[in-house]
């Protein structure tokens, strides 16, 4: 026995005695493995593809193992200090102290789990499966086979879970898990046509699983909506403490309301300046007795009339896609990846918080290297009068802003720059940070229309766009930390953002969805476009090219991160 203990004693020495670097390696690696084994889906996401025929254990048993293996972790990083670590190490080890508190605090304090059913939302787990080419598709379609037969086992583990939701994130589970039901009745069929072998293994468990979320959204609607009656409000201190994780900066929620409202204050000012000679030349009438709202207004209702409609918005969005990638090629803004982005309609499981988004392959991903940008057409059922105010809304030169922001230079350039990024640990790949991600996308429709990108209809277009990602960090603030309601909100966003009443409604129905989430763009943006001016006074003689790539160049860490590896 006391050889045994002296043995162990010895190997535990033998441990601490080596390099703080080679201990945290340790910790980071077993982070991972952890992470991608209690979290399936997102290993799916990420694009490590050896539980893809697996679901997260959600049930109270599976809570507890999680946050047990967070805090055993928590521990062991408090045994190492920055000080005895690399650079990239001591940032990569702040990163995962804060995941790993913010954590356990959503587990134990906000609970989600609880309230929140678009967390069990099973589609885009799914889809991943068979949207991307990282294996042969029948080897896909086994592993979709598999999750589809275990999709009973989670959604009951579910219903299980959740218990006086609020309406709205009911009322969206239930649209989504419809959205489901669709890509497996109809959308999969794509696939099975194209291995038809798989189809008599993968049409047993697709009837299952279509059971088991007709069962589900049934419970859904009958059940659990007319028992959700909780207050879609997080409440100050619980907002408060939500956006500190997921923010991860020093900006409080004071300081980010007033530099948000200075903020609107010159952005309006800007709006003007470019909106009084564009009047005169759409009018040929001098703007003079127009106020400066009046303006702005009458402008962006010229810009709303030519527009897209369901039938041609993805193929406008392409052109724009192809349209601002020679721009920057020309320009030497920024390196350009090699990896292919490709438009596609967005899934409608997805649909109901965003009209588009980027999709990139995981940064684990060994293959199936495209980027998909995804563009959401109105639904079938939306009247006509709605339909036109949504694509007013985005209208073409619009429509050519989202496209820089979702993909060039914005999150398609910048995540395919994130997953060159190498490292002592896969750290700072998996725990990307949405304010740097954000920041980088609203910086990039900066940086276009500073360098003449779209002349000045596009310009207007990125002034109303940063307007809306001003009143994104306040109308979060107001919806989960005061008292705003629905109309109050809709008139605010229309008056000093210029938006369509379908917009504004939009906005009011995602900021009761994502809390928190809305004031990543605004904070970003304002992080990176910090960071860009310290580099240029520091490195004045760099072109935009080099100063790009040097931001870019650090994987996709919160911003204040960035500015520790920039000196």
């Amino acid at each position: 026995m006391l050889k045994r203990l002296l043995v162990a004693l010895a190997l535990a020495g033998a441990v601490w005695a080596q390099p703080a670097d080679d201990r945290f390696v340790r910790v980071a690696d077993d982070f991972l493995e952890g992470y991608l084994r209690y979290n399936p889906e997102t290993a799916t996401m990420l694009g490590d593809h050896r539980y893809d025929g697996e679901w997260s254990d959600v049930s109270a048993a599976g809570l507890e193992r999680l946050l047990a293996f967070d805090r055993e972790l928590l521990g062991r990083l408090d045994e190492l200090q920055n000080a005895e670590l690399g650079r990239e190490n001591a940032v990569d080890r702040d990163m995962l102290v804060h995941y790993l508190k913010g954590q356990i605090w959503a587990t134990t304090e906000l609970k989600e789990w609880q309230w929140n059913p678009l967390v069990y939302n099973p589609g885009p787990a799914l889809f991943a499966i068979v949207a991307r080419d990282y294996a042969p598709l029948p080897q896909r379609l086994e592993a979709l086979a598999l999750r589809l037969e275990g999709l009973p086992a989670y959604l009951a583990q579910a219903r299980v879970q959740l218990d006086n939701p609020t309406p709205i994130h009911c009322q969206t589970a239930i649209a989504q898990n419809n959205g489901t039901i669709a890509f497996l009745e109809h959308d999969l069929e794509e696939f099975l046509r194209k291995a038809p072998e798989k189809r008599a293994r993968v049409e047993v468990a697709r009837r299952v699983a279509i059971g088991a979320l007709r069962d589900y959204g049934s419970w859904l609607e009958k059940d659990l909506l007319p028992r959700s009656h909780r207050d879609f409000r997080l409440g100050r201190e619980r907002w408060r403490k939500k956006l500190f994780y997921t923010l991860e900066s020093s900006l409080t929620a004071e300081e980010l309301q007033a530099r948000a409202e200075r903020e609107l204050v010159r952005t309006h000012a800007e709006m003007t300046a470019v909106a009084r000679p564009l009047y005169r030349q759409m009018t040929g009438r001098s703007a003079e007795r127009l106020t400066d709202a009046e303006v702005c207004r009458a402008v962006l209702t010229r810009l709303a009339q030519d527009h897209p409609d369901s039938r041609t918005i993805v193929p406008l969005a392409g052109d724009s896609l192809k349209k601002a990638t020679e721009f920057v090629r020309q320009h030497q803004l920024v390196s350009l990846p090699e990896e292919p982005c490709q438009i596609i309609e967005m899934p409608e499981f997805n649909r109901g918080v965003a009209i588009a988004y980027c999709d990139s392959p995981g940064p684990l991903e060994k293959s199936g290297n495209s980027t998909y940008y995804a563009i959401a057409p109105t639904p079938s059922d939306w009247s006509n009068e709605r339909s036109l105010s949504f694509y007013r809304e985005y209208n073409r030169a619009m429509l050519d802003d989202l496209t820089v922001h979702e993909a060039m230079p914005g999150h398609f350039l910048q995540l395919m720059h994130a997953n060159h990024f190498q490292a002592p640990t896969r750290v700072r790949a998996v725990l990307q940070s949405g304010t740097f991600v954000e920041g980088w996308a609203t910086y990039a429709e900066q940086l276009m229309v500073a360098n003449g990108y779209g002349g000045s209809a596009v310009h207007m277009q990125q002034l109303k766009m940063r307007l809306r990602l001003i009143l994104n960090a306040l109308l979060d603030q107001k919806v989960h930390a005061g008292q705003l309601n629905e109309q109050e909100a809709v008139n605010w966003l229309m008056r000093e953002g210029f938006q369509e009443e379908g917009e504004a409604a939009a906005k009011w129905r995602r900021a009761c969805l994502t809390s928190a989430q809305l004031s990543t763009y605004f904070v970003g943006n304002c992080e990176v476009n910090d960071l860009v001016n310290l580099y240029r006074r520091t490195h004045p003689g760099d072109s935009w090219l080099t100063l790009h790539d040097r931001i870019l160049a650090f994987g996709s860490p919160a911003p204040r991160y960035i500015a520790r590896l920039l000196k």
